[in-house]
């Protein structure tokens, strides 16, 4: 399998270019869905140890429905097929690039949650415009474990996000303690039935602090379906997190701001109105390649379809 790892503000992409099953050729929603149904152990094979590490998402090129994209892609972690991807996206442009297959300037690329642009700047700094993010629940109050009532907004940006203050210092010395809060957020946005308009689940989960860098807004520490950590800023997420902004009357269009990570790498956010009543966020970032090797698949080996 010919695969391309990059980084995104310190978030591994690993793009997938060749030695993926067959997913047929309709929409990619329905491409997302057998690849989530039957082929966990691919998944599995791809990302977790020994070949994979923590936090890595991985980014399978498709064929695209519509021709004006440059290529589909399917986004997965270790846990769950993703319906949009904004690190992976920036990483994904990096790694085009590199190969060739785009230049400067802008591109569309097709993912499950809709199509997205892409404009490359240089070798490592990409704009992603993404799909149309808006807030669902303002203030809803979930009862967590050990922990008591939290409240906080549910907001989509390409997956769907519990928003609350964090109530301790966003820092790296922090990320246990703030990964097992989390965790115990979204299990009771899932008792409490907290859901999107057709019944989506929380599956990340944004616990915002104060950033010590006066040019950053806020420092964010981010929960992924794989209970891993974003170390970048996660592009969906800020979307969301700008969603919520606008529709608090705290963000402007095209006013730009900059939010951090929990390890201090950030992206530059900007929205213009969306068709529906949500916003339509710009995030800029930059990605560095990492390598770009051939993974092998012994059918002897005992981790096969990683270490589970």
């Amino acid at each position: 399998m010919h695969v391309i790892d990059s980084h995104t503000g310190g978030m591994p992409t690993r793009v997938i270019l060749e030695g993926s099953p067959d997913l047929g050729s309709g929409p990619l929603s329905a491409r997302a869905k057998t690849l989530s149904a039957e082929h966990a152990d691919f998944c599995n094979s791809v990302l977790l140890e020994p070949r994979g590490q923590a936090g890595m998402v991985a980014a399978l090129l498709v064929e695209p429905v519509d021709p004006e994209c440059v290529t589909g892609v399917i986004y997965f972690d270790a846990d769950a097929v993703l319906g949009m991807c904004g690190h992976g996206t920036i990483g994904l442009a990096v790694t085009l690039a590199r190969m060739g297959r785009i230049s400067q300037g802008i591109h569309k690329i097709e993912t499950p949650a809709g199509v997205v642009t892409v404009e490359l700047h240089d070798a490592n700094t990409v704009s992603v415009t993404n799909i149309e993010s808006c807030r669902i629940h303002h203030q809803a109050t979930v009862d967590v474990e050990g922990i008591g009532a939290v409240t906080g907004d549910m907001a989509y940006g390409g997956n769907w996000f519990f928003i609350a203050d964090a109530p301790l210092e966003v820092t790296t010395a922090n990320i246990p303690a703030l990964t097992d809060l989390s965790v115990a957020i979204r299990e009771a946005c899932i008792r409490a039935g907290l859901t999107g308009p057709e019944g989506q689940l929380v599956d990340h989960v944004i616990l915002s602090g104060a950033s010590p860098n006066a040019a950053a807004l806020r420092r964010n520490f981010v929960l992924c379906p794989d209970n891993e950590y974003d170390r970048s800023p996660c592009g969906t997420g800020s979307s969301a997190f700008v969603s919520c902004l606008a529709a608090a009357g705290l963000l402007a269009e095209g006013e730009e701001i900059v939010l951090e990570s929990v390890i201090g790498s950030s992206y530059r956010l900007s929205y213009r109105p969306g068709p529906t009543g949500g916003v339509i966020p710009r995030i800029t970032g930059q990605a560095h390649i990492m390598a770009e090797t051939t993974l092998v698949f012994d059918q002897n080996d005992p981790f096969k379809a990683g270490i589970v």
